[in-house]
């Protein structure tokens, strides 16, 4: 008898707690509709990158031809080299963006003057709120070869005029360093939220032992923030083939398409400039498929050795 009048109740909870919950759903209805819409629908245009895609016949009346696009990808030397160029970029974007803001958060964590600090913490996350493409045009003015404030402060002390955007070696220097730049401000906040919840006791006891502020932070500080360290580290290599479509795109030129052009300029001038839309499809079909794959495996990672979950 019991059991009857629990499992008489089981649905009307469900009941009341749907009642109350309505409202919520009914918020979030409009974003599940545009993320169906926007992202959900047009999967469906994939099937381009299995055909021959001419945009006067349509998806239904274009010639399929199977694997030939992805053979294209590893046939072409363009696209190897620019294959290469985005493992290269992207690779040092990681590595940089995890240990520059975690040393900057290091240092600013030994900071006592609160206004200083703060005003410190404001000037560095600045950048990171302004688009590629006002930063773009700031640097390329600042950068230039002719007039650049940059060339201009370097010949002060004798050095050659550097061609930052024109030269290959340079653009992949000056690509990462303005990355760093704009970023490291607001991916130290991660950091800086992990240093906040340290347990103070570990210091006191590191006091009381002897430990100065360098040896406090070499075996308090550092321990105790790693495991978010990995856990940052891990989930990074999900974009191991996202080097920074804006960026590029907002800063290179033919001049430097042999070691600056990536898997998305790479697309974007093949697929919608060039006309090559279904080489484009293909090339971006195979870019997200490894993400994915990479995007299962750090999440993994991040579970194995940072003890890090989704839900």
């Amino acid at each position: 008898m019991g059991e009857q009048v629990v499992n008489h109740s089981k649905p009307r909870r469900s009941r009341l707690s749907m009642k109350r919950a309505w409202p919520f759903y009914a918020l979030l209805a409009p974003a599940f509709i545009v993320t169906f819409i926007f992202q959900y629908l047009p999967m469906f245009g994939i099937v381009i990158a299995f055909q021959d895609f001419k945009p006067w016949e349509g998806v239904t009346g274009s010639a399929w031809v199977g694997w030939d696009n992805f053979s294209a990808i590893f046939t072409l030397p363009d696209s190897r080299q620019v294959i290469v160029n985005t493992l290269v970029i992207s690779s040092m974007k990681i590595v940089t963006g995890i240990t520059v803001p975690f040393v900057f958060a290091l240092l600013l964590n030994e900071v006592r003057h609160m206004l200083f600090k703060r005003t410190v913490q404001t000037l560095v996350y600045l950048p990171y709120f302004l688009s590629w493409v006002i930063l773009g045009g700031i640097l390329i003015d600042v950068l230039s070869v002719k007039g650049g404030i940059v060339n201009q402060f370097l010949g002060l002390f004798g050095v050659d005029e550097i061609f930052f955007l024109g030269d290959g070696f340079w653009f992949r220097v000056t690509v990462i360093v303005t990355d760093i730049w704009k970023e490291f401000g607001f991916s130290a906040i991660v950091y800086l939220a992990a240093l906040a919840g340290i347990n103070p006791s570990l210091y006191e006891a590191a006091v009381i032992d002897g430990a100065n502020r360098w040896k406090q932070t070499l075996y308090v500080t550092i321990p105790s923030i790693m495991p978010v360290v990995v856990v940052v580290g891990t989930l990074s290599l999900g974009n191991i083939l996202n080097a920074g479509f804006d960026q590029i795109f907002n800063l290179y030129n033919p001049l430097v398409y042999s070691q600056g052009d990536v898997i998305d300029t790479f697309v974007y001038r093949n697929g919608l400039v060039g006309g090559a839309f279904s080489f484009g499809a293909a090339v971006g079909l195979f870019k997200s498929v490894i993400s994915f794959i990479l995007i299962a495996v750090t999440y993994y990672l991040a579970y194995r050795f940072g003890k890090y979950r989704i839900f």
